[in-house]
């Protein structure tokens, strides 16, 4: 294996990295509209792109550890010196579209808890309020003393 199949397979990845970003992007609108449906289909497209991502890395990982076994991608491109250079850019580009999604996602979770903040109120203004959470006799009443109506007959 050699530096130019681990550069070939970084820059998938990035690409996979950026078309993920774009998919968070439109993510944060859809949620923005409320648009359920489209939500679903993109959710199963994200699933795609992480699927695939996934598949990349562990291909990465196995050029890096051709290459040199346990070492990292800086160790790599400096026993590299022809492609440092072009595979210390990729990752500088990788580490900076993971960030940013990183980021949307956030942004993403935020809007997603809010929307579900305002669902759970807006219900609490519909739907009525139950007196009391708890099981047994209705408030004021007490439970009459005697003998247990349980299943189970001691007696028998």
């Amino acid at each position: 294996m050699s530096a130019e199949s681990l550069i070939t397979i970084m820059n998938k990845l990035h690409k996979m990295h950026k078309s993920l970003y774009e998919l968070a992007v439109k993510k944060t609108d859809i949620v923005k509209t409320g648009d359920t449906a489209a939500l679903d289909q993109l959710l199963k497209e994200e699933q795609a792109h992480v699927a695939a991502i996934d598949k990349l890395e562990q291909q990465r990982a196995a050029v890096s550890n051709a290459i040199l076994p346990g070492a990292s991608l800086q160790q790599i491109a400096e026993a590299n010196p022809a492609n440092k250079e072009q595979l210390l850019s990729i990752k500088a580009e990788l580490l900076a579209v993971i960030s940013e999604i990183k980021v949307r996602n956030s942004l993403n979770q935020q809007l997603i808890h809010q929307s579900l903040q305002f669902i759970n109120f807006s219900k609490s203004l519909v739907l009525p309020q139950e007196k009391e959470f708890n099981y047994g006799p209705p408030a004021g009443k007490k439970a009459k003393p005697g003998p247990s109506t349980g299943m189970f007959n001691s007696k028998a």
